[in-house]
């Protein structure tokens, strides 16, 4: 498989991120990957602005990103290391289960969302988990460990 890094850094573009991922507005939530070391584990950044459509009901007089938009944003950066992993099979791979997650912090319009996925593990090419971390200012929103599936 052809790298697609944008430079020495192994930094990723939005545009290269949109070549990797199926996820399209409003459901792309990875804005650049800052650090990418294949098949191991990537850093990737979000940011988030009143603009985005889940702010007009969640909520409207305290906007708050919805926990869920944020274990979302790591799963896409797990999928960002699974793409890049040349002897796996081409596919969608899905959500199989969700452990351990916890928020410590709510995310607020103007965050920046610091997002950390280290690969834990592939069982027969079809079956992955990762562990997530995100922060904000240098302090953990949010962490928890994502187990996907290839989707046939």
């Amino acid at each position: 498989m052809e790298k697609l890094l944008s430079n020495e850094n192994n930094q990723l573009s939005s545009e290269e991120i949109l070549g990797l991922l199926p996820h399209r507005y409003p459901f792309a939530l990875v804005d650049k990957v800052i650090e990418h070391v294949p098949g191991q584990k990537a850093t990737a950044l979000k940011n988030v602005t009143i603009n985005e459509p889940q702010f007009q009901g969640h909520f409207p007089e305290r906007p708050l990103m919805p926990g869920v938009l944020i274990v979302e944003s790591m799963a896409q950066v797990g999928g960002i290391i699974v793409t890049q992993m040349p002897d796996l099979p081409k596919g969608l791979f899905v959500f199989a289960g969700i452990n351990n997650v916890k928020f410590r912090k709510p995310v607020v319009p103007g965050d920046q969302l610091v997002i950390t996925c280290e690969l834990l593990g592939i069982k027969r090419k079809r079956f992955g988990k990762v562990k997530g971390q995100v922060h904000v200012e240098g302090e953990l929103v949010c962490e928890g460990e994502l187990m996907f599936s290839l989707v046939d």
